[in-house]
């Protein structure tokens, strides 16, 4: 049986503050350092990426599960940059009229810097047709020729009805025209006979005449019958003349354009169709300007205009400057930026479009190289996800707009053929934005089968700490800042530290030091120095922290009127100062909070007010019901706890969560059973287990400078300090204030590694080990609570006996 004190001692300053040791530091300022070129603290992250974009095969996208601040965009275009000039240059795209089908215009593939030359040489090919169809028909030899046909189609007319009236003047019967047509008419000495005339001639003369003209009437009308076939091979005969004229005028134009593309046979098969459809269409090259023309229904200011729409090229993606394969990052990624869209024009009141009109998406901007989206972004957008998963699934890209996709629209529109894709896509986010679809979407994980998983923070070591020096130049540098003295980037360093929440730890979010050092370039600008000093550096990290003071100014402003009630000197029973701590925005900051807990006769009741009134998160109630659990175990193992126990945190109107305060709890409760008073000039923090034993906690730096603030509006005692988990040791990062106090022993910071510790701190009294008898000493801390339970427990039974409440001694 101990009953001895074991009272653990505060902590050297040199444990609450690590200082960077720059004895090693050669360099005076950040000009003297190399850039840093590779990524410092990422090592996994980068070999997941390297493995990514250099797998083959489909699915093999990647998710980068990059926390804000942690440089994950920038980590991700320098990879892929640096991999990227090391592949060959991807293909060219365009689109170009389908002349059998114009709204399902053709797609061509061709080596980089082909298609602008194509649409080019189409543009001066459509120029030159011009002149020389207009040049061949109205040569002399065209003119002659079509002239001969249109002569020898009049000839053929005049021929068979001159036929005709021969053979109607032998039997003295004229062939006449009138105003309603050809018509027969008898004859005497060459003049046609009147009605009367006819009438006296013999009956015999009547007939014969009348079966004449019927015969020559039936000629006639066979005549009659084939002059449209007549007609037709004319025209036939004509157009033929047509298409061999212009046949032999563009056949050299279109001949010299192939020997350019004599290895492209898709050009080559479009080149035979734009042949085909220049001879069909002949006519539309002989319009002037300002004729009314209009293809695919879009009237054209000018027929030359019109022309080039027709046999025009629509380049989509020109890499003919390009050098290695594209890096494409799409900071809007909508539907239409991503996958392209049709474009309308307005026209008599009507939505049309052609083939000319049709954009590129970031997919096509991409295609053959790299695509970074921040998954965020891609989310937000309506239909942007599933159209970007479609195409990844499908390897294509189907340009179509997304009313028409939604089925929502019925009007007519365009049908590009789709555009193959080859590429590698990069989604930047938050992790659970990938555990969440990760788990509800099935197709992420067939198509973004590598995740690259960024760390927050690194360890801290001389190696890591000249890197850490290197990478400060460099971002003074990338910036165009002052150069940072020696001393100035040890704090840099030190503040690093801080913000990982780690002596043995360094941040790696690479913008929150960005923003450091940008903001104590301006308070060295503001002095007028040429450098920034250590001192610009600790203003930097003090302004920002008064921007964002408000509310813990205000807080310990009603600490220190009393309207929230904390105590810092004195003994009170049952009573105990948690620390909590409060994230604000970029604001974080810890206050003290009054934990009570009363107990009384009842049935092992452990009541969380918190959990009751639903303002307990469920860690928070996990750790009172540790609670339960250890007093079960520790005191009359053997016997039910005869007790009720309420615990809460005073004046707190909002949701308390965590088990960083079960520590407070559990002390707060050995009081009011041990009836011992517990000391206020002490807070402490720490979660607690089933065990006794003290847990580390978050956020420590903050909860220990809370206490300290609210200690020194009222005035240092010397006795004042912060009770903290052992474990939490290695995390101290304190401000400088915090340290020099310590030093001075005007405030100090104790480390527990069991509630035992914590207790004698807190009471002044042994916590006390069971004895052979296997009980406490009844002078220690744990005897005393001991001692109460019995004492409650034998309540317990005489009140089962007799059912009257024995009042307790």
């Amino acid at each position: 049986m101990d009953a001895t004190l074991h009272t653990p001692g505060a902590l050297p300053p040199e444990a609450l503050y690590r200082r960077v040791d720059t004895a090693d530091w050669t360099f005076r300022t950040t000009d003297e350092l190399e850039d840093l070129a590779e990524v410092i603290g990422q090592a996994r992250a980068t070999e997941a990426i390297r493995f990514g974009v250099g797998m083959d095969g489909g699915g093999y996208n990647l998710y980068v599960l990059a926390p804000p601040g942690t440089g994950g965009h920038a980590v991700v275009r320098e990879l892929l940059q640096e991999r990227a000039r090391q592949e060959p240059v991807p293909s060219d795209w365009c689109y170009v009229n389908n002349f059998e089908q114009p709204h399902r215009p053709r797609v061509l593939r061709l080596p980089a810097g082909m298609a602008a030359k194509l649409r080019d040489d189409m543009r001066e090919l459509i120029a030159d047709l011009e002149g020389a169809i207009r040049a061949a028909f109205e040569s002399d030899e065209y003119r002659a020729r079509r002239h001969q046909l249109e002569q020898s189609m009049k000839e053929r007319h005049e021929q068979a009805f001159g036929e005709l009236g021969r053979r109607a003047a032998e039997q003295k019967i004229l062939l006449m025209r009138t105003p309603t047509g050809m018509a027969f008419a008898p004859t005497r000495n060459g003049e046609v006979m009147t009605p009367g005339e006819f009438e006296k001639l013999p009956a015999e003369d009547q007939q014969r005449i009348t079966e004449a003209i019927g015969t020559l009437q039936e000629e006639l009308r066979r005549i009659l019958e084939q002059l449209p076939q007549w007609q037709r091979e004319a025209q036939q005969q004509i157009r033929a003349l047509d298409r061999d004229v212009v046949h032999a005028a563009v056949r050299h134009q279109i001949a010299a354009v192939k020997q350019n593309y004599s290895a492209l046979p898709a050009v080559l098969e479009y080149l035979d169709a734009v042949e085909a459809s220049v001879i069909e269409h002949a006519d539309d090259f002989r319009l002037e300007d300002g004729a009314e023309w209009r293809p695919f229904g879009i009237p054209a200011p000018t027929a030359r205009e019109a022309l080039r729409r027709r046999y025009g090229v629509n380049v989509l993606i020109d890499n003919g400057r390009a050098e290695g394969a594209p890096v494409v990052y799409a900071d809007n990624p909508t539907y239409s930026e991503l996958i392209g869209r049709i474009e309308h024009l307005a026209q008599m009141g009507a939505l049309v479009t052609d083939f000319m009109l049709i954009k590129p998406g970031a997919l096509h901007r991409a295609n053959g190289g790299y695509l970074v989206l921040d998954a965020r972004r891609v989310l937000m957008q309506p239909f942007a996800w599933e159209g970007l998963k479609r195409c990844l699934a499908s390897n294509e890209i189907r340009v179509e707009a997304l009313g028409q996709a939604l089925s929502l629209i019925s009007t007519v529109s365009l049908e590009p053929e789709p555009v193959p894709l080859d590429v590698k896509v990069i989604l930047v986010g938050e992790r659970l934005l990938y555990y969440l679809l990760y788990n509800l979407d099935p197709d992420f994980r067939e198509l973004f089968k590598v995740a690259a998983d960024f760390e927050e923070d690194m360890d801290r070591s001389p190696e890591t700490q000249w890197l850490y020096a290197r990478l400060v130049a460099t971002l003074v540098r990338r910036r165009r800042l002052r150069p940072f003295e020696r001393d100035a980037v040890a704090r840099v360093l030190e503040h690093g530290a801080r913000l990982a929440g780690d002596a043995e730890k360094l941040t790696i979010r690479t913008q929150d030091i960005a923003d450091l050092l940008r903001e104590a370039d301006y308070w060295a600008r503001e002095e007028g120095r040429d450098t920034v000093a250590r001192g610009h550096v600790q203003r930097a990290i003090a302004a920002r922290l008064r921007r964002s003071d408000r509310v813990r100014t205000r807080v310990q402003e009603e600490i220190r009127r009393g309207t929230l009630l904390i105590d810092t000197t004195g003994r009170r029973l049952g009573q105990v100062n948690g620390l909590s701590v409060v994230r604000l925005g970029e604001a974080e900051f810890g206050y003290p909070t009054r934990i009570s807990a009363r107990v009384r006769f009842g049935k092992g009741e452990f009541v969380d007010i918190q959990r009751e009134v639903d303002l307990g998160g469920p860690i928070h109630s996990k750790g009172v019901l540790i609670l339960a659990g250890f007093f079960g175990a520790r005191y009359l193992p053997d016997r039910p706890l005869a007790l009720a126990a309420t615990l809460v945190f005073e004046q707190t109107y909002g949701p308390v969560d965590g088990d960083s305060a079960s520590c407070a709890e559990l002390c707060a409760l050995v009081s009011a059973l041990a009836e011992v008073p517990l000391r206020q000039d002490l807070a402490i923090t720490g979660s607690v287990n089933q065990y006794g034993e003290v847990q580390a906690i978050g956020g420590v730096n903050e909860k220990i400078e809370g206490f300290f603030d609210t200690c020194s509006v009222r005035g240092l005692t010397g006795a004042q300090g912060v009770i903290i988990p052992t474990a939490n040791v290695k995390h101290l990062m304190l401000r400088e204030d915090v340290v020099a106090a310590c030093r001075e022993g005007r405030f100090a910071v104790y480390p527990v590694a069991t509630v035992d510790e914590a207790f004698e701190l807190l009471t002044g009294l042994p916590a006390g080990t069971r004895g052979d008898d296997g009980r406490f000493p009844a002078d220690s801390v744990n005897g005393r609570v001991e001692e109460r339970l019995r004492r409650l427990a034998e309540q317990a039974r005489e009140f089962a006996r007799t059912g009257v409440e024995r009042e307790q001694p």
